[in-house]
């Protein structure tokens, strides 16, 4: 066999260099492969840097709880400039319902005048007219009628209705409700930019809740003051001293001589209640301010419009709340919550339903708490809606009933449970 045909001798030294360098090169490729390998698994596994402070996740990666809960709705959003949550509240209610109130005039005729004495405020055109009485008001439509007390506009002669941007306009009354402290003057609304406002809910409103009335205190026209809600269901008495105004508001906003006919406003700049009256020893705000319920002058305002009055509901009792004290001399558990019908007035609605009032006369430990008489009805219910104030009972009446409907009142008499129905009439004008 021919050994010349393998070649058997060791390789030298030179041949087998390449074969070295080849190996090398493959080894130092896997190398920079596998780091090429790692760092995209770090890239991809490392988070992405933070642009802003607040990481924005798309709407298809939320959690489904917080897909299903929505955000609470902003009212107002604070302005570029940064300032305080309460201001901007302000300042939006402020520009968006300032043109919606006017200032009211009322000019009355004045004795001096009439008995001929010259004053420098008469001009030969207003006879003996003078500008006596400054009240508040506000756009109720585009039609020109405007909303004001019926206390501002007694005995006027002449109503001079300005608005926001200083035009003025002369008005007559079309309806009066001294029962409910309301009154509505028309303008010819031809030429006038008109904002009529917005009425909020009073079933909304409560007891801490911001609010803020614009009117003209002291004839400061477009003056804006601010408070909170103090109480609800007040009863404040009306221009007539034998009927009076439940359900009203009380508020801590500056109320004054001027603001009386102007509206209170809630956050939303919705008209919650209109600023009727103040409780002060210097006819000056004193922190305590009453307020018309919207509940009260969406129903009244509308047939004023359109009658020129509006009719009340009416029964025809006198009552008192039952308070425990008054059980004993009641022969009522002291647990029990209703309405004492002392008196039952003649021809009335509560006298043809058969209600009865106290039949004899006790002495009373507490006058002005209980009762001076007893044996009277003791009405717990009025359409199944439970009773524990005689406001109660009025609030639902001013609330929910007209002159014709009929109601049905609950009431305890002798131990006896009785269903009775009452139609009602209208209050004697």
């Amino acid at each position: 066999m021919d050994l010349n045909m393998y070649d058997l001798t060791p390789p030298t030294r030179q041949s087998r260099l390449p074969l070295f360098f080849v190996i090398l090169a493959v080894f130092w490729l896997s190398v920079a492969l596998c780091g090429v390998v790692a760092l995209g698994y770090m890239t991809i596994l490392r988070p992405a840097p933070v642009q802003s402070t607040q990481v924005r996740t798309p709407p298809s990666a939320m959690p489904v709880a917080f897909q299903a809960t929505p955000q609470p709705l902003v009212i107002v959003q604070p302005p570029p400039e940064g300032i305080d949550y309460e201001s901007a509240v302000l300042r939006n209610l402020y520009e968006q319902n300032n043109r919606s109130v006017v200032n009211i005039t009322v000019w009355m005729e004045h004795p001096a005048l009439s008995s001929g004495s010259l004053l420098p405020q008469a001009q030969p055109d207003q006879g003996s007219l003078l500008p006596l009485v400054n009240g508040s008001g506000f756009v109720w439509d585009v039609q020109g009628h405007i909303v004001t007390n019926a206390h501002v506009v007694e005995e006027g002669r002449r109503f001079q209705v300005t608005f926001y941007d200083g035009a003025v306009a002369i008005g007559e009354v079309v309806g009066r409700d001294p029962d409910s402290d309301l009154a509505v003057i028309k303008i010819d609304p031809e030429g006038y930019e008109l904002a009529p406002v917005k009425l909020g809910d009073m079933d909304e409103v409560f007891v801490g809740m911001r609010v803020a009335a614009i009117g003209n205190p002291f004839g400061l026209q477009g003056t804006l003051t601010s408070g909170i809600v103090s109480a609800l269901g007040r009863t404040i008495p009306s221009t007539r001293g034998s009927y009076s105004i439940p359900d009203s508001i009380q508020t801590d906003a500056a109320i004054n001589p001027g603001n009386s006919g102007g509206p209170l406003f809630n956050e939303r700049g919705e008209v919650i209640g209109v600023n009727a009256q103040i409780r002060s020893e210097v006819r000056a705000n004193s922190g305590v301010g009453f307020a018309i319920p919207v509940a009260i002058v969406e129903r009244v305002v509308p047939s004023l419009i359109e009658k020129g009055y509006y009719d009340h509901s009416y029964m025809g009792i006198s009552g008192m709340t039952f308070s425990p004290i008054c059980g004993d001399e009641q022969g009522l558990d002291k647990d029990r919550r209703g309405v004492l019908v002392n008196e039952v007035m003649r021809g009335t609605p509560a006298a043809r339903a058969g209600l009865r009032g106290a039949d004899r006369a006790i002495r009373t430990a507490f006058p002005g708490v209980c009762p001076s008489g007893t044996g009277g009805d003791f009405i717990v219910a009025v359409d199944g809606r439970p009773l524990s104030t005689f406001d109660d009972l009025l609030v639902y009446l001013a609330r929910y009933t007209s002159p014709g409907d009929t109601i049905t009142l609950t009431v305890e008499r002798q131990g006896r449970t009785l269903e009775i129905p009452l139609t009602l009439a209208a209050r004697p004008r």
